[in-house]
């Protein structure tokens, strides 16, 4: 009797909790004209989401760039088609791996980092303190983390891809190593990637999960219980919901942008 009543109870609990999410987001999202008039604080945070997160991001692109070039090209060459190894790495970085692979490294990186901030503010009453001086928190604390979350991720997506794919990436172990031919390289990428359908893209796909690591790092913040031990469970959350809802809205939206969905 009491399972299914703990059942009932657990997805009550979910779904109240999404809807307190969805209307601080709301309030999050009406608060952001007001950083029009102080572009300082959002600047603030571009360089602490982003510059900072900046060489994890090139690292790992380089990387990933790496082995996607070695792993393409073994089985390109058993079909006689390795001149289109440029043409797989820059398709599979592009629609895929890169938007994917960066807000997983954001989540893990700035996401967390959103959150403990947030939480450790709360914790030690500088948010209380704040609401006591007429200062709205979530004005001047989360809308420009918010916002810089949002402008940093497809930033960053498009250094991944061009790290992935360029020199120090895909053409260095292709054209270098694998003696795959430079010109055959970039003319693959450039008659097969396309601008509107493939970097565009990009861009939509890094602009929705900069939505949701955001969203979901300063909510965890902002709601964790002020002690130490909310906030490290409000880190931990950040970075599990965080992976799993890019994973899934990934799904979505590549069935609709580049699906027959």
């Amino acid at each position: 009797m009491n399972a299914p009543r703990q059942g009932i109870d657990a997805v009550a609990n979910s779904l109240a909790e999404l809807g307190r999410s969805i209307f601080f987001l709301l309030r999050v999202i009406a608060s952001l004209p007001s950083l029009v008039r102080k572009p300082r604080l959002v600047i603030e945070q571009l360089y602490s989401v982003g510059v900072l997160s900046l060489v994890i991001i090139v690292v790992s692109g380089v990387f990933v760039g790496m082995v996607l070039a070695l792993s393409g090209y073994r089985l390109l060459v058993d079909f006689g088609a390795e001149e289109a190894l440029g043409t797989s790495v820059a398709l599979t970085v592009v629609r895929e791996l890169g938007p994917v692979v960066t807000a997983l490294l954001f989540a893990g990186r700035a996401g967390s980092a959103l959150a403990a901030e947030i939480g450790l503010m709360k914790a030690t009453d500088q948010l209380s303190g704040m609401e006591m001086m007429a200062v709205d928190p979530l004005r001047r604390i989360v809308a420009p983390r918010f916002l810089a979350g949002l402008i940093a991720l497809p930033l960053l997506t498009s250094i991944f891809c061009v790290m992935a794919i360029g020199a120090a990436g895909g053409h260095l172990v292709g054209v270098a190593l694998l003696g795959v031919d430079a010109g055959a390289y970039w003319s693959g990428i450039q008659e097969n990637v396309e601008f509107g359908k493939d970097i565009v893209n990009v861009f939509v796909k890094s602009g929705v999960f900069g939505v949701i690591v955001t969203w979901i790092a300063v909510y965890q913040g902002y709601s964790a219980p002020p002690t130490s031990e909310g906030v490290s469970r409000a880190t931990t959350s950040t970075v599990v919901l965080s992976s799993l809802a890019i994973l899934g809205a990934n799904l979505m939206l590549t069935a609709v942008l580049f699906g027959e969905v």
